[in-house]
């Protein structure tokens, strides 16, 4: 008989740490293995959340890495060769492969290869830093001869995109993928891991109601406000990604944020100071309309917040 595996993917957030229990509690530890997709974006303490405190719930955390070596290496080719036919000007070839080189980490390293950052439109960091490396350590174990389930974290009132998923349902490949949360609330979640004695990523106390990557390319203003008092070392970093993703592309910058150019009243180096990382921290500081610092934004944050109750 082919033995079951569940391959949870786990992220350091509250629905893969309830998506984990579950999948012990109905499969046995023993016929687990709970993967980490390593972005290269998240925060410090979300790595100590992972490595350090889910194996003495989970046991061992296993850890893959997109690694796009090859892409930057076919992109350096393709500036060298195509981009003087173009027409692009000397200057511009020697920025974009002063910077075509692999940084060992996968977030950076998809944008310096695409020259731009993800965005809610074209949101390709997902596919490429984890669902990509999660299913070849699928096929891997596929390939052992196990009898294969992936299971995921996701809810049907997280987005729009994700509000017709399927409590279960068949991959292409063969295995079945399981979303045993997918009616939840995140209170519920919240509730279900508490209840049984889970910590929770210390970042829910911190102001955040999402801990992957920090920040996340969707990250509403409450959000990049609290970011921006207590992670400012992940501003600057965000910062300089700006400077070296922006040096790859065509145009010689980029942001990290993307928003609609208004074509009529704004230029496009309008919208480039617009968007960049600190223009956007300071529109976080705004009241509603964006255009004046409020107050009470603007002060130094609570040393316990949560929107799911974990400070009462």
């Amino acid at each position: 008989m082919t033995e079951p595996l569940a391959v949870v993917s786990v992220s350091g957030g509250k629905d893969s740490t309830a998506t984990a229990l579950l999948a012990m509690e109905r499969m046995g530890r023993e016929n687990c293995r709970f993967v980490f997709a390593d972005t290269g974006n998240e925060h410090e303490l979300t790595l100590e959340y992972i490595y350090d405190y889910m194996p003495t719930v989970f046991g061992t955390i296993e850890t893959v890495k997109a690694d796009f070596s090859r892409q930057i290496a076919g992109k350096r080719l393709y500036v060298e060769t195509k981009w003087p036919a173009k027409g692009m000007p000397s200057e511009a070839i020697e920025r974009a492969l002063s910077v075509l080189q692999p940084t060992g980490n996968p977030f950076l390293d998809l944008c310096i290869w695409k020259g731009r950052f993800p965005s809610r439109m074209a949101q390709f960091c997902t596919q490429e830093l984890k669902r990509r490396p999660l299913d070849n350590y699928m096929l891997d174990r596929l390939a052992e001869g196990y009898d294969l389930s992936s299971w995921r974290g996701i809810r049907r009132d997280e987005s729009r995109n994700r509000a017709n998923a399927l409590d279960s349902e068949r991959a292409a490949e063969g295995w079945m993928i399981q979303h045993p949360i997918a009616s939840w609330t995140a209170q519920q979640v919240v509730d279900f891991c508490t209840q049984r004695g889970v910590k929770l990523n210390p970042l829910y106390s911190m102001g955040m109601s999402r801990v992957g990557c920090m920040p996340c390319i969707n990250c509403n203003k409450d959000e990049l406000l609290e970011i921006s008092k207590r992670a400012p070392q992940h501003v600057a970093r965000i910062r300089e990604w700006e400077t070296t993703v922006g040096l790859a592309g065509r145009r010689g910058w980029t942001t990290f944020f993307t928003d609609a150019w208004d074509e009529e009243n704004e230029t496009v180096y309008e919208l480039r100071d617009r968007l960049k990382i600190d223009a956007r921290i300071e529109w976080a500081k705004t009241a509603h309309g964006g255009r004046q610092h409020d107050f009470v934004r603007t002060q130094e944050p609570e040393a316990c917040s949560s929107v799911y109750g974990l400070c009462e």
